[in-house]
């Protein structure tokens, strides 16, 4: 059974830093493509960055270009997401979620693991 936990939420001020961590477990991390996804009081639950299984390809929002950085530690079966220049529209639930391809993507639908989520509150 797939688990993915995710940790490093918090509350930030506008214009800080936070760097969120999802451990997985339960299958080979190293041959999937893994995504980072949001969801804001109210709101559909959106993506934010995706990496594919050997860390070659990164796609992201357009919202989060150039602040956030996904990256991944297959020998430690880690996920991160660097979140810097954080802004108060950044504020949600974030969600670390795995593929069953080594493709990333920027589809929600395309995944098949989620994790419980971390909240992400950034104060102006």
């Amino acid at each position: 059974q797939v688990q993915l936990v995710e940790s490093g939420g918090g509350l930030v001020q506008a214009g800080g830093s936070l760097r969120l961590s999802c451990a997985a477990s339960g299958r080979t991390f190293s041959s999937y493509a893994m995504g980072w996804f949001r969801q804001a009081p109210g709101k559909e639950r959106e993506f934010v960055a995706t990496i594919s299984w050997s860390g070659g390809i990164t796609y992201y929002a357009d919202s989060v270009k150039g602040r956030f950085t996904i990256t991944r530690d297959n020998a430690k079966n880690t996920v991160y997401l660097q979140m810097n220049s954080l802004k108060p529209e950044d504020t949600a639930v974030y969600y670390c979620t795995q593929r069953t391809f080594r493709t990333p993507s920027a589809i929600l639908y395309e995944y098949t693991y989620w994790g419980q989520g971390t909240q992400v509150t950034v104060s102006s």
